[in-house]
């Protein structure tokens, strides 16, 4: 809604700075003006000061300033037609009249809004009666409690196709005003329009003012046509101007929270349980120009946190395209990816508030995202590559619109490249150098400073006779991806999920330990606190085998567990036990299935350990040396590992004595 000047300035005039303001903070008189303490920044003498005359307000400590609308919208954490509602409210002036049409359809929303609640309600009812037992149960396996259930009003939707239906016209809903809402499935071909949403799991989405505008439906059937449906668009809802959770988001960052991005409804909820309130996730699409926009207006740098796998990557590089053009000088984005085959739900339940802390505290800036992603994909090996790189990377930051933001990035892209063909020069940690001035005009002569001459650091890296080995010259550093390698950064973000594994099905199934104790005993477990588990099941074990008892009781591996105050570890590795394919580490498994999966993953987590070995060697040897076949070295080795991921399940004749129908998976 637009507002006119002569109503904007009666409203000034009705409501003086000091009133408004002297609702948020306490003011006293100073001579003409009105002083306090500032409500932006912790102080102990007044520096912020209210004219009434002016009709302003000045924030020395701040150098913030502004009228009564700044100070709402500032304070408030609401856009400029928000404030002014807020503010009319408050001077008891109703708001302006708009056009019959306007008019009408500001009605229309009015009601769809009251709609959209009802059917709020009837899901939350169906969640919590008879027949959301199932969809209580799916709640359950993923964590989320009753109290998150209800703070995040989540609901059920019943398989029949006209459970709303029927109650909402029991509520006088009209049904095109249900069609409209997006509640009803209607069409020339279709005679009787039919619910939306059946047999799911239902998260409400807000607008930015709190109202019910959409829903996403999770289905709790394997043979449902889309795993996650949304509202279509509506009058109310159009999902690339939204966000999920983005309401309470707003106010969280208003109050200092970090703003986080992630990519679904679970993984916000779990976010914020673990207590990052100003969580979002986009509305089943990837992020849009106009989402882009909105997480700017509440944050300088939001943090994109993607999940650990290509596909992960895959978004996190078109976020990073989508803000090239749009960087402004201050507005940028920074990227946190998780540890590989995980998100934000499972970061959450294995390894609780510290591990998203970590994560989110190795976020890259948008500058390292982009010049990771031109130099994974490069190859330097002759002259013509290495200018053909410049060039692709001459083409990205022609992209940036901003003068001041491009000059900036042109600076420093150039010094990372002259690094780059200059291995030899002082460099930080990742990939931007230390010293040194950039080249003017973008990259412009930038290689001829990396092979100037035949002394210096290019020199020290030829062989015999100068010349380079295997008759090449070297490739520079790596790839920036190998600094925020779970190697590189250690293993305190998350359980390793193969060790929960291992440990989950010992403590299920101590039966193993009979045969098998010297062999656990002897593992290699990466996480500190995993290990110490290991140990507390192995004493457990010993102290069974010295009294004779035979047999090693699951009790008494519990027991030994709680007597070393580990309780808390035991449950982050029950919670890290999410997927079907961990069927194994779970209590009624046959033993016949269990046992042959046991020598299976121990296998790859022996050579998980020693491929990790190997890694570190291939990265010293890269970092001494860098040639191509050193880097050869190092990527055949991730490629190794990487293979390994996944493959706890893929054994021949698997679920056979469990009861299960297929063979392999």
């Amino acid at each position: 809604m637009r507002f006119s000047p002569q109503f904007l300035e009666e409203l000034k005039a009705r409501l003086p700075v000091s009133e408004v303001v002297g609702r948020r903070v306490k003011l006293q008189k100073a001579g003409r003006e009105w002083k306090g303490l500032s409500p932006f920044n912790k102080e102990k003498t007044p520096s912020f000061f209210v004219n009434d005359q002016k009709q302003a307000w000045f924030d020395f400590s701040s150098q913030k300033n502004g009228s009564i609308f700044d100070f709402v919208m500032l304070t408030d954490g609401v856009e400029f037609p928000e404030a002014v509602e807020r503010l009319a409210a408050m001077a008891g002036v109703p708001l302006p009249k708009v056009s019959k049409e306007e008019e009408a359809r500001e009605e229309k929303r009015k009601t769809l809004h009251d709609v959209m609640e009802l059917a709020a309600k009837f899901f939350e009812a169906q969640l919590a009666a008879r027949t959301g037992a199932k969809a209580r149960g799916y709640l359950a396996d993923r964590a989320l409690d009753p109290a998150t259930q209800l703070k995040f009003r989540m609901g059920y939707a019943p398989g029949e196709r006209f459970a709303l239906k029927e109650h909402l016209g029991e509520q006088g809903v009209p049904v095109p005003d249900m069609v409209e809402a997006g509640l009803l499935i209607a069409g020339d071909d279709i005679p009787v329009p039919y619910d939306r949403f059946r047999d799911r799991v239902m998260f409400p989405i807000h607008d930015f003012r709190g109202r019910i505008i959409a829903f996403g439906g999770r289905a709790l059937s394997a043979d449902a046509p889309a795993k996650y449906l949304n509202s279509p668009e509506t009058p109310l809802f159009h999902k690339g101007s939204n966000l999920y959770n983005g309401f309470a988001a707003r106010t969280a960052v208003h109050d200092g929270a970090s703003l986080v991005v992630v990519e679904g409804y679970v993984d916000v909820i779990a976010m914020v349980t673990a207590g990052y309130p100003a969580t979002v996730a986009p509305l089943g699409t990837a992020l849009t120009e106009e989402q882009l926009g909105i997480l700017w207006k509440m944050a300088d740098e939001p943090i994109l946190c993607f999940d650990g796998d290509k596909a992960g990557q895959r978004a996190a590089y078109r976020a990073a395209d989508l803000a090239v053009p749009r960087l402004r000088p201050g507005k940028s984005l920074r990227f946190a990816l998780l540890p590989g085959g995980q998100d934000p739900d499972d970061l959450v339940r294995s390894g609780g508030r510290q591990a998203v802390a970590d994560v989110l505290g190795a976020a890259r800036p948008l500058a390292d995202m982009l010049w990771s992603r031109e130099i994974d994909a490069a190859s330097l090996d002759t002259p013509e590559r290495r200018a053909a790189l410049e060039v692709k990377l001459t083409e990205l930051l022609r992209g940036i619109v901003d003068e001041q933001v491009r000059k900036y990035y042109q600076q420093d892209f150039a010094a990372r490249l002259r690094a780059l063909m200059n291995p030899g020069a002082g460099r930080d940690r990742g990939d931007r150098p230390r010293g040194g001035n950039a080249w003017q005009g973008g990259f412009q002569g930038g290689y001829q400073a990396g092979f100037r001459g035949a002394s210096g650091p290019w020199q020290r890296n030829r062989g015999p006779g100068g010349r380079f080995p295997m008759g090449r010259e070297p490739l520079a550093q790596p790839s920036a991806r190998l600094s925020g390698s779970p190697i590189v950064r250690g293993h305190r973000t998350a359980l390793p999920p193969r060790e929960a594994l291992i440990l989950m099905t010992v403590i299920n199934h101590p039966w193993l330990l009979e045969h098998h104790a010297e062999e656990f005993a002897a593992l290699e477990f990466l996480n500190s606190d995993a290990d110490q588990l290991r140990r507390a099941i192995v004493d457990a074990v010993t102290g069974a085998d010295d009294e004779h008892s035979g047999a090693v009781d699951a009790e008494a591996v519990r027991a030994a567990v709680a007597a070393r105050g580990l309780l808390g570890v035991l449950s982050r590795v029950e919670a890290a036990i999410t997927h079907p394919s961990d069927w194994a580490a779970r209590s009624g498994a046959s033993p016949d299935d269990v046992g042959q999966w046991w020598a299976h993953v121990v296998t790859l987590h022996r050579k998980q350990r020693t491929l990790n070995r190997e890694l570190k060697d291939a990265e010293r040897a890269l970092g001494d040396e860098p040639t191509d076949a050193n880097l050869a070295w190092l990527r055949d080795v991730q490629d190794r590992l990487s293979a390994l991921d996944g493959n706890e399940a893929q054994i021949e004749g698997f679920g056979l004595s469990s009861g299960r129908s297929s063979r392999s998976v």
